[in-house]
């Protein structure tokens, strides 16, 4: 017996998590994804125009929220600056670590023009995820203690650092010791949560 189109697809989705995990992004093809669900690539081709189009819906539909349940784990908005910030961190490196084709859908949609047409197509607006974390900056901005700046702003002074923290995780995962611990972690959070918030201390 077939299967129903949506285990299909699940099937489809599935698979190729597997193999941005096992082979990298780059080595995903429509051909090879074909090849391992044994379904012919003209079935993957009426769900998806394109590789890219595939991948922007995997980010979207399988990482978005299972990304953002686990960054706002035990995540208050109304923590204070040093314990919010860390809370967040750590839960996003420890999400991320073991989840690498997440994180690589996660460096492609920052990077592809398509995320943003996909958010439109199906009404994403900016606040739709992590709201929580707009609300608690906000607060800290209302308080005096970080300045304000645009959303974008704070999430790359705040955010793009852990980004790139996890990249070196990930480099050093065959090499003979990893320097990327949840210590480095700390300690890192510490100097931007010291450095956003230095104005207040120099005033």
């Amino acid at each position: 017996m077939r299967p129903k189109n949506l285990e299909k697809e699940e099937a489809i989705r599935s698979i190729a998590l597997q193999i941005i995990s096992d082979e990298g992004l780059e080595n995903l093809s429509m051909q090879k994804l074909a090849k391992a669900a044994n379904i012919s690539p003209r079935t993957i081709y009426i769900k998806y125009e394109n590789k890219e189009d595939l991948l922007v819906k995997l980010f979207i539909e399988e990482v978005l929220g299972t990304y953002e349940k686990a960054v706002l784990e035990n995540f208050n908005p109304e923590m204070n600056f040093s314990d919010g910030m860390k809370k967040l961190w750590l839960n996003t490196f420890n999400f991320l670590k073991n989840n690498k084709p997440a994180f690589s859908l996660i460096q492609y949609g920052k990077s592809s023009p398509l995320l943003n047409k996909a958010f439109q197509e199906k009404n994403i607006q900016q606040g739709s995820f992590f709201s929580p974390i707009h609300t608690f900056l906000k607060n800290h901005v209302k308080a005096g203690l970080i300045p304000d700046l645009p959303h974008d702003v704070h999430r790359a002074l705040l955010f793009s650092p852990i980004q790139d923290l996890v990249a070196e995780y990930f480099d050093h995962l065959n090499r003979e010791q990893q320097i990327i611990t949840e210590e480095v972690i700390l300690t890192c959070c510490e100097i931007v949560i010291k450095g956003i918030t230095n104005q207040k201390h120099n005033g």
